[in-house]
């Protein structure tokens, strides 16, 4: 009897933990960002990582110096260290002070809501609903 006790007792531990790391992963990151164009499908700039980077969950992008990464948003306001861009066919969140920019490719910025799919991690081409 005890023993399933403490199987449960676990199991009730881990979905804790669990739904913890589903809600931080899903937190927006800023009510605001910039952007190439109002629909954010422009890419802004070319830049190159100038130091290997892991990101913390899934909405991160994870790169190795001197990769190449398209940049598309930028989070503006209150958290304007982080960008937003993509490597082939991955895509992310990363720190600017990560990259150097290497070909600015817009005149100007459009600053714009973001939407909470924008927070939401994307697997093999669906969005993961935590």
């Amino acid at each position: 009897m005890s023993g399933i006790l403490d199987q449960r007792t676990l199991l009730f531990l881990f979905s804790v933990i669990s739904f913890s790391a589903s809600v931080q992963s899903t937190k927006v990151l800023s009510e605001w960002k910039k952007c190439g164009d109002p629909e954010c499908e422009k890419a802004m700039s070319r830049v190159q990582a100038t130091t290997d980077y892991l990101g913390p969950d899934c909405r991160y992008l994870n790169f190795k110096t001197g990769e190449e990464i398209m940049v598309y948003s930028k989070l503006s306001r209150e958290n304007e260290n982080l960008w937003a861009g993509s490597k082939g066919k991955d895509f992310g969140y990363f720190p600017r002070d990560a990259v150097k920019v290497e070909e600015v490719l817009i005149g100007e910025e459009v600053e714009v809501l973001t939407k909470e799919t924008d927070f939401l991690c994307l697997h093999e081409d669906k969005y993961t609903f935590e």
